[in-house]
């Protein structure tokens, strides 16, 4: 993760500090959620950083309705916040309702949250839409003391989010889940190696790519990580990856390649051309 700047820090520190025992206190109580939105918000302002008369945005209108916390910056929507009731556990009805409002509005993240629990997701525009869990934050369990939970929390912070640390947060993610790793393992450079391994351990046998995709397909990977749609997701963006390095590539040795001036290009004739001379 991205490292957190001291300033940033201290204020996540002191804002842990004040909050974390209103939230907790306020469970039992079964706070309702406009008082939710309320300490939302100022956690918001406090923690994570955003100024809230200028950039947070209450009960933000989408067609006929309204998403609860809006954050913009410098003017542009950045991201939809739906907050429910502090009692209330976060379930999948609330967060296609989340989700609905970002795709709506076009916006790529969304965040749902109880108050203790916030949910950051990753909005894809697909058919249908798509969204992935990012990040899960319980701040109730969280310690100021961890530089781990401090970087989890800077995510989401106005100076993380103008140094795109979610997005790069997410992007890591993506590279080391089982569907792009599964993805690597099968693309044709890895393949190519392990064949090439093989071939030492088994110098007399004929192994082909194919043969070992088709051993890892049916009996060493999981189903899952073949046929989920994240996988292929995967495939079509390690498969773009290879084309734009083959074209860098292609691009570099046609660079490097030297000119070869036509005939005329010095101004002689063919005939005329450098090294051959006509002897009188």
């Amino acid at each position: 993760m991205a490292s957190v700047p001291k300033k940033v820090a201290e204020r996540l520190v002191a804002g842990l500090k004040r909050y974390q025992p209103i939230i907790i206190a306020a469970k039992p109580r079964d706070v309702g959620e406009t008082d939710t939105v309320t300490i939302v918000k100022d956690m918001l302002a406090d923690i994570f950083g955003y100024d809230k008369y200028s950039e947070l945005t209450s009960e933000y209108a989408i067609r006929g309705t309204y998403c609860d916390l809006a954050i913009k910056l410098d003017a542009k929507l950045s991201t939809l916040i739906e907050v429910k009731a502090i009692g209330i556990e976060l379930k999948e009805p609330q967060v296609k309702q989340a989700v609905d409002y970002a795709a709506n509005q076009g916006v790529d993240w969304v965040l749902l949250t109880n108050g203790i629990r916030w949910c950051v997701y990753r909005v894809f525009f697909t058919r249908p839409i798509g969204q992935e869990l990012v990040v899960d934050i319980d701040i109730s369990a969280l310690n100021s003391r961890s530089d781990s939970d401090l970087e989890t929390l800077y995510l989401w912070c106005k100076e993380g989010w103008q140094r795109s640390a979610l997005g790069d947060f997410h992007t890591q993610k993506q590279a080391l889940s089982r569907f792009f790793l599964g993805a690597t393992v099968l693309s044709d450079p890895v393949l190519e190696i392990v064949r090439r391994e093989l071939r030492r351990v088994s110098p007399d046998v004929r192994i082909d790519i194919e043969q070992i995709r088709t051993v890892l397909v049916n009996e060493v990977l999981k189903r899952e990580v073949m046929e989920d749609p994240k996988a292929e997701e995967a495939r079509k963006k390690i498969a773009r990856a290879a084309n734009k390095a083959l074209r860098a590539k292609e691009a570099k040795i046609d660079g490097d390649q030297p000119e070869i001036p036509s005939a005329a290009s010095d101004g002689t004739s063919p005939d005329e051309s450098p090294g051959v001379q006509e002897i009188a």
